[in-house]
């Protein structure tokens, strides 16, 4: 007798992390897949569409859940670039806590029995100074974005507490691929034009994680046992500091690198002076993570190392440029 399928449905299904985990459970035909998109889009013909214009709190996603076993939540309103509303997080709570709260509250009514949902590092806070986050480390968000994902792990857990429905919280840090949006894009666009950098002097340590080792990731977490109704904190397997990414993602791209030694102060000063302090951070300032729990607990490590990750992204970006 053939053994039923698992039923999973993927919100943010055509996001930068949703779209990779849908590609990724058609090819390995584990499951049966149905996604929840705001608009009709071109998918593999073994995946089931129900389309969910907006996630609000009024979302009817009867239809998207019947019969679903796992949910993977995905879908959040993510880091803005050129905000222009007057509060961001009341913006940001309206989709990151409570849509996602008003799904989960549906989805423990329609029997789910697990609801994975995808956070942020950012819970944890922006830097380290050379202690790495762990899931045991005391929040400090300080982004709306990361306020509201915390707020929404909160909630979330409060709502699974002593229910039949397992609640599986992940935290990734900065996610890249080929087509990352935000500052990994433009860091890739600059190491393509194969100009002098001025990082030589950056001492740094900086976690992260590939896109392909995240995807894998959550899909362990959707099946483990031993997952259930815990919080991971994950990254690649190693940090690295800012020159020895520029070093792999120019040896992936086949060009040479320079870099030079500017003093970080004057970086500082020139990135808060062009509004730039956040990247500023990012590529000088530290964030470690110990994501030795998820090996311990679920026997997971990330089957891409960083450096072949790297120069794997770099290669790629630069053969669709």
């Amino acid at each position: 007798m053939a053994v039923k399928q698992k039923r999973v449905l993927l919100t943010g299904a055509t996001g930068f992390v949703g779209r990779a985990v849908q590609q990724r459970i058609v090819a390995d035909g584990q499951y049966d897949l149905t996604i929840a998109v705001r608009r009709a889009v071109p998918v593999a013909n073994v995946v089931r569409v129900v389309q969910v214009p907006e996630l609000t709190t009024q979302t009817d996603w009867s239809a998207a859940l019947q019969g679903v076993d796992v949910v993977v939540h995905c879908a959040a309103r993510a880091h803005v670039l050129n905000e222009n509303v007057v509060d961001p997080l009341i913006e940001f709570r309206k989709v990151n806590v409570d849509a996602a709260l008003a799904l989960a509250q549906q989805a423990l009514i329609a029997g789910v029995k697990r609801f994975v949902f995808i956070s942020s590092i950012g819970v944890n806070g922006a830097s380290t100074e050379g202690v790495p986050f762990t899931e045991r480390s005391v929040p400090a968000p300080h982004a709306p974005y990361a306020v509201s994902k915390l707020e929404a792990e909160l909630a979330l857990q409060n709502l699974c507490a002593d229910s039949a429905m397992e609640l599986v919280i992940i935290r990734p840090p900065l996610v890249y691929a080929e087509h990352a949006p935000g500052n990994f894009a433009r860091l890739l666009k600059l190491v393509s034009f194969g100009l002098p950098l001025p990082f030589s002097l950056v001492k740094n340590q900086r976690s992260m994680v590939a896109l392909e080792n995240l995807v894998d990731f959550i899909l362990c977490c959707v099946m483990h046992p031993a997952a259930a109704n815990q919080t991971f904190v994950i990254a690649d397997h190693q940090p690295v500091s800012t020159p020895q990414m520029l070093r792999y993602l120019s040896a992936g791209m086949g060009k040479r690198l320079l870099l030079l030694p500017v003093p970080l102060s004057l970086m500082r000063v020139a990135a808060t002076l062009a509004g730039r302090k956040a990247l500023f951070n990012q590529l000088c300032g530290s964030l470690e993570v110990d994501a030795s729990k998820a090996q311990q607990l679920l026997g997971w490590t990330p089957p891409v190392t960083v450096e072949d990750a790297m120069r794997k992204t770099a290669a790629a970006y630069l053969a669709e440029s």
